[in-house]
């Protein structure tokens, strides 16, 4: 999750991610060899937009790198066991993790988990933002955010609101929303995504908050759903008509989820440096750029430092939302 509202990791927290992956920083003075055969974690299944995302990528730098990248997908427990076997793997630059950064910032406030996401993973180089939509369903007749607002103050607890789950991003939209704009709106959590796209296409509620997608998007071109926000740095090529969060005057909920490629913490530095050279490389190619905003996520990259530096922020700062709306995991 990419939070885009400001907040300062505390001065712990930043030196052990920023140590962890410090890794970006520091690259041998000659290139530094890549194992022939490279295991790409992928924390969520077969056939998904990240899994079609990271195979793009895997293909291109297997071919950027003349070695062989093998797409190994470990699902679950919302991208926790697939940073989990990245944790455990042997740091020798044979094993990278790509999944979102929840399990990173956002698990390790809801229960315990099998791995130290500060002190196990080393952040390698951000991928992309998901952004988030709001979307309103037949349910509602609402036309636009500030509509949705204004009846949600005129009926208190009436609205509902879907998400994939508690504590799942559209959640944390949800209650920053909540609290900004002091409005009382009833969470629906759901299990994952599918269901809750079938009952919204059914009116079973007003609101939907998830990332994009290209069912979604269909959805939205025939009419069936009416987006009506976006949480993102800028509006979509895609959705040129709908605001962001960050634009409504609602900065803290203008949020999204922020993927990237992560490595066992202990993996030699420069190894890590030039997987963040080659990953940013492949994030310049037209073809990839192409797959991604195909899709409406948006390609990102930069060093493995600022890498490391956005999650530090977003784990201190989602703490302190899930602790000021008392936020449980199921």
């Amino acid at each position: 999750m990419n939070f885009l509202a400001s907040s300062k990791p505390s001065h712990r927290t930043a030196t052990r991610l920023l140590a962890a992956a410090a890794l970006c920083a520091a690259s041998g003075a000659h290139a530094q060899a890549i194992p022939k055969t490279v295991r790409l974690i992928v924390a969520y299944p077969a056939g998904g937009v990240s899994d079609v995302v990271a195979r793009a990528l895997g293909d291109r730098l297997a071919a950027q790198l003349g070695v062989t990248v093998i797409v190994d997908n470990r699902a679950g427990a919302s991208g926790a066991i697939g940073m989990d076997a990245v944790a455990k793997a042997a740091p020798d630059g044979a094993t990278l993790g790509f999944s979102a950064i929840s399990p990173l910032v956002l698990s390790p406030h809801l229960g315990k988990l099998p791995f130290d996401p500060l002190k196990d993973i080393a952040p390698v180089a951000s991928v992309m933002y998901s952004p988030v939509l709001l979307i309103a369903t037949p349910a509602t007749k609402v036309k636009d955010f500030r509509a949705l607002i204004a009846d949600a103050k005129a009926q208190p607890g009436v609205l509902r609101w879907a998400t994939s789950g508690p504590a799942s991003l559209g959640h944390i939209v949800l209650e920053q929303l909540r609290s900004a704009a002091g409005v009382d709106i009833t969470h629906v959590p759901y299990k994952g995504g599918g269901q809750q796209l079938n009952d919204a296409i059914g009116g079973q509620f007003e609101i939907l908050s998830t990332n994009a997608s290209p069912t979604l998007t269909s959805h939205i071109q025939s009419g069936k759903l009416r987006p009506l926000a976006v949480g993102a740095p800028a509006r979509l090529e895609s959705l040129p008509q709908v605001p962001t969060l960050g634009e409504l005057g609602y900065s803290a909920a203008n949020i999204n989820s922020l993927f990237g490629v992560f490595a066992p913490a202990a993996t030699p530095p420069a190894l890590v440096a030039r997987f963040n050279a080659e990953i940013n490389k492949a994030l310049a190619s037209p073809e990839l750029r192409a797959r991604l905003t195909a899709t409406d996520n948006v390609p990102t990259g930069g060093t493995s430092a600022a890498f490391a530096k956005e999650i530090a922020s977003e784990f201190e700062s989602n703490g302190r939302i899930i602790k000021a709306a008392a936020i449980k995991a199921d």
